[in-house]
């Protein structure tokens, strides 16, 4: 509220009581019921009639200018005694020539301060004099504690997160870095943002610098599947809509290789278009057809279990064109589960790109770092584990931009809940 009473307020009073003065015994009488009336005081109504009396010549007195200009006359009387006794003092000090020393001119503005004169006015008498100090650089130099930016807590803070989404401390005692330690900006910033959701990129961004990390970038694919010639091909139903409206409408496979010291190791997938979730997978020593018909019915039993399982005539199954997946075998499989088959063409990696990335992912946050699995792959047995745990973390706690950075199980969670709501009673 502020403190200054407006002056159409002040106008309309002294206006109330000029017009119906005559109808009251005295002014004191008129000034008290209009400032009743407007909730004022009294004698504030009554020197504002008086003044403006004296203003208009009906009375004698000094007018609002002349109070005015006396008022302004005792403020630079005031500033001039004021300059005058804080040069006298200052004269003992600035007749050296240079600038005095940090420490003497606080001590001094100290001294004044203690005796009620301001910082500002003690500044600008040193200015003018030659020493140049702002009241700002005073108040600098004479804090013994400097306040620490708000940025700097905050990026502190989201700094201690980073770290600790990054690394963690294994039963050995050993520090390693979490497979979240494999996030570019984008990813790091959403999953802060869960616990943090203040945290600003350039936060994440600057905490991530000051701690080494960046994203891990992908190497370039090699081709691994060799179309098959002889096998029953499907035609492609999907057309490179790798879209789904519901779980269990459309399911992409595919596999690659992993080089180990025992030789190659085979890796097939299973993955559910509507929240990218990897639903089975399979590792083997040779690419025969077992090694991506074993996945499927692995999946077929997990969403079983999950009490979601698959329609008869509702999945598409969809593949590339390689030899295992046109054989006899796998295309009966698919038939006598009810999955609709599905091939892309051949020698085209955009037919199954949803896979094609999928397998990406594995080779870049799984197989070339030490996330999942310290040191080289000796046997079929490292990799399986490593796969384990990749697709535990990709599954349950990797974020995805494409499904609102949130991870596979999450999004088919959200579905069914979605699904599940109950209703309201009206």
């Amino acid at each position: 509220m502020p403190k200054k009473i407006d002056p159409q307020v002040k106008e309309r009073c002294v206006r109330q009581v000029l017009e119906h003065l005559p109808e009251y015994s005295s002014l004191t009488a008129a000034a008290e019921v209009v400032a009743r009336r407007e909730g004022l005081g009294k004698e504030t109504v009554r020197r504002w009639v008086v003044q403006a009396q004296v203003d208009g010549g009906l009375r004698q007195g000094a007018t609002s200018e002349e109070l005015a200009e006396i008022k302004d006359l005792k403020a630079r009387v005031r500033r001039l005694e004021e300059d005058n006794e804080i040069l006298r003092r200052a004269s003992n000090f600035l007749r050296r020539g240079a600038r005095p020393p940090q420490p003497l001119i606080v001590a001094f503005i100290d001294e004044l301060r203690s005796e009620g004169h301001a910082v500002e006015s003690v500044c600008r008498v040193l200015r003018e004099q030659g020493c140049q100090i702002a009241a700002r650089t005073y108040r600098a130099w004479a804090s013994t504690k400097h306040p620490i930016a708000a940025r700097t807590i905050s990026d502190a803070a989201v700094i201690d997160q980073v770290r600790e989404l990054a690394w963690r401390i294994d039963h050995e005692g050993t520090r390693r870095m979490t497979p979240e330690g494999l996030y570019g900006r984008r990813k790091m910033t959403a999953l802060v943002g869960r616990t943090r959701p203040g945290a600003s990129p350039g936060s994440v961004d600057r905490a991530m610098r000051s701690l080494g990390l960046q994203g891990i970038r992908r190497a370039k694919g090699v081709r691994t599947t060799i179309p098959g010639k002889d096998g029953r091909r499907a035609r492609d139903l999907l057309d490179r809509d790798f879209t789904a409206a519901a779980p269990n409408q459309t399911w992409v496979m595919d596999f690659t290789y992993v080089r180990t010291w025992a030789g190659f190791v085979y890796v097939a997938f299973v993955l559910d278009v509507f929240a990218q979730r990897i639903v089975a997978w399979n590792v083997a020593a040779t690419k025969a057809v077992e090694l991506v018909d074993v996945p499927v019915r692995m999946a077929l039993w997990q969403r079983g279990r999950e009490g979601h399982p698959v329609v008869r005539g509702e999945l598409i199954g969809h593949a590339d064109a390689g030899s295992q997946y046109t054989s006899i075998v796998f295309t009966d499989h698919l038939a006598d589960e009810g999955i609709k088959p599905s091939i892309g063409s051949v020698g085209d990696a955009y037919d199954n790109a949803l896979m094609e990335c999928i397998i990406g992912l594995y080779k870049t946050e799984c197989v070339r770092t030490a996330i999942f699995h310290a040191g080289p792959y000796r046997t079929i047995a490292d990799v399986e584990y490593a796969t384990a745990g990749w697709v535990d973390w990709y599954n349950n706690r990797r974020l995805h931009s494409t499904i609102e950075m949130m991870s596979p199980v999450e999004y088919e969670q959200a579905h069914y809940a979605a699904l599940n709501r109950e209703l309201h009673p009206v």
